[in-house]
């Protein structure tokens, strides 16, 4: 149904060759193939988490990671996922699915391959009497370690973090802040981030 192929994020492999689109009320991640102009779909989709929102591949184009929101974009105080596709295996398919937080939102993948973070909203914009409120979001660090991945980390940020980017050099991380309008930047210190104590006030929601 057309519901079902509502597109909330779309990525090309690095030879520029697929793309992956996440269809967010669809619980899919559909491959397309790319050859010069002509973009091909033949109906190939992979199924991951509830509701994935982001997607990202790794720079050596093996791994592709979703960030699974759960509830359509709003908090509900339950866990989610990130769901691991091995894109390197005809046909691609999920290997793996690491459970994280509520409502991973933001995503990115490091520059350097061996790291990907996820913007956890937890409820930071619901009702404050609700059992899931809490004032501030968080990062969980994932470690890329070739095709297996694990969650090392979980670290605050503040209020309801929607998009998340690395340095190119993969030693910072740049977290927008909605609803506090500003952005924590946090350092990689070993397989730890650590908060700089630094914040970019903004004009508005980032």
């Amino acid at each position: 149904d057309a519901m079902g192929e509502q597109v909330a994020h779309v990525v090309f492999t690095p030879d520029g060759k697929r793309a992956l689109a996440a269809k967010f009320p669809g619980n899919k991640v559909a491959l397309l193939e790319v050859n010069g102009e002509k973009v091909t779909y033949n109906k190939q989709d992979v199924p991951v988490g509830l509701w994935p929102y982001n997607v990202d591949v790794t720079p050596d184009g093996k791994l592709a990671l979703t960030a699974d929101n759960g509830f359509a974009g709003f908090a509900d105080g339950n866990v989610d996922t990130i769901s691991v596709i091995d894109i390197e295996s005809n046909p691609p398919r999920v290997i793996d699915k690491i459970v994280v937080d509520e409502a991973p939102e933001g995503f990115a993948i490091s520059p350097t391959g061996k790291f990907a973070a996820a913007a956890l909203l937890r409820g930071n914009n619901s009702d404050k009497k609700a059992f899931f409120y809490r004032p501030n979001g968080a990062i969980a660090l994932l470690k890329i370690d070739g095709k297996n991945v694990s969650r090392v980390q979980y670290i605050d940020v503040r209020g309801l973090p929607e998009g998340v980017v690395w340095s190119d050099d993969g030693q910072y991380l740049y977290v927008g802040n909605f609803m506090t309008s500003d952005i924590s930047i946090l350092k990689l210190d070993g397989e730890r981030l650590v908060d700089t104590g630094k914040t970019l006030p903004l004009p508005g929601h980032p």
